[in-house]
């Protein structure tokens, strides 16, 4: 393969042309390796790191990295391996994304272990961890272990907001090659949009703008009007807050949202997978013996229920985060007409509401509402409690 290929299997990498080389060529690299052929030292690693914000594309770039290295082609997004490989369907290739909070031990040395077979295809054994951040401590070392004493042909891609020890363990990022990922702009946002999913120029570029870079935001606010109207009803907050009382009643409504669109997210799921299981452990038999097949089970049900209710929570969590991201950007749009700055406000279709508080609010005003958002966003990913975390943003955003 050559560099010459791409985009192949990166062409919904966007915005992101220096990533998208360096995968390239380490992907060819791989291809010598298979081979049999010399490579240099540092062309193909076996663990990759690939950080940025949400919405930068992580697991997009290290799927396209992973049907490269899979491909014999090193990437021509035509033949099966891609195909299988970006669907999630390659033999060769585990996916593994957080159904809860966390990444539990067991599912990572499970994964470790199958990792360390030879790959079936006679390339390479990947494991690809979409939230790496998410890995539980255990699982976290269960992983260091297979990086530290890796198998020839096994590849480690992880996907995190950052570097930082916060994120990812400073051992394995020690053992990894980080590829860094920006936001893509909104005109390579819309550009996606209207090329891959028939999105037209007016809406691909309202979505892209409001999504602030973030592709499936842009995609879900370009097709879904109960998205749409979420997003309306947290913009409308800050208008609101007329007082204590209805602050209490804005923390309610946007707790309740987020957990009707948790539940929405995930019943029907959790409803196929406790079905599925049932029907596994013998519910409905009528056989001879199948009362008897069917006791001891409860347990197994309990451990699925329990890791629904973690999936839920973790579905919830993101939904007050992408509230609270569009809560920011409009404090930021406050400040930017506030302080006169020659930039595009992110909220275009709210532009009257932007320009009637930024009359109202003095700058140090403005920033103290950002400041409130931004902290109430680090207590909730130190498990606050999310009505008292809301409770107090408000509040906080009433007072300025």
């Amino acid at each position: 393969m050559t560099v010459a290929l791409v985009p192949g299997v990166f062409a919904d990498v966007i915005g992101q042309d220096e990533a998208v080389t360096v995968l390239a060529r380490a992907a060819a690299a791989a291809g010598r390796i298979v081979a049999g052929e010399p490579v240099q030292p540092g062309e193909m690693t076996h663990a990759w790191l690939f950080t940025g914000p949400p919405g930068s594309g992580r697991s997009v770039a290290a799927r396209a990295f992973a049907a490269a290295l899979q491909c014999p082609r090193g990437g021509c997004g035509e033949c099966n391996e891609c195909h299988t490989t970006l669907a999630g369907t390659h033999a060769d290739v585990r996916i593994v994304a957080p159904e809860g909070v966390w990444i539990s031990v067991n599912e990572m040395r499970s994964l470790v272990l199958r990792a360390a077979s030879s790959p079936s295809g006679g390339r390479w054994q990947i494991v690809l961890i979409e939230d790496a951040d998410r890995l539980h401590e255990r699982a976290s070392n269960a992983l260091l272990k297979a990086i530290e004493e890796p198998t020839d042909r096994t590849v480690f891609l992880l996907c995190a907001p950052s570097a930082h020890p916060d994120d990812v363990s400073v051992t394995i990022r020690s053992r990894s090659r980080v590829v860094p990922l920006r936001m893509p702009s909104a005109e390579a946002v819309a550009g996606l949009l209207m090329r891959r999913n028939d999105v037209d120029e007016t809406t691909a570029r309202w979505a892209a703008s409001v999504a602030q870079g973030h592709v499936g935001r842009a995609l879900r606010l370009a097709r879904d009007p109960d998205a749409q109207a979420r997003r309306r009803a947290v913009l409308a907050i800050p208008r609101s807050l007329t007082g204590i009382a209805a602050c209490y009643n804005a923390a309610a409504a946007l707790i309740a949202a987020s957990n009707e669109e948790a539940a929405a997210a995930t019943e029907t799921q959790n409803a196929d997978e406790k079905a599925a299981l049932e029907r596994a452990l013998g519910a409905g038999g009528t056989g001879k013996g199948a009362a008897a097949a069917t006791r001891g089970t409860v347990g197994q049900i309990k451990d699925l229920e329990k890791k629904q209710k973690s999936r839920t929570t973790r579905v919830q969590r993101d939904a007050l985060d992408r509230a609270l991201v569009d809560l920011a950007a409009f404090y930021r749009d406050v400040l930017m007409v506030r302080l006169g700055a020659s930039v595009p406000l992110v909220h275009i279709d709210v532009e009257e509401m932007v320009r009637a508080a930024a009359a109202r609010w003095e700058p140090e005003s403005i920033l103290r509402r950002i400041e409130a958002v931004l902290k109430c966003r680090t207590a909730l990913d130190e498990n606050v409690k999310p009505l008292i975390a809301i409770e107090a943003l408000m509040v906080t955003l009433f007072e300025g």
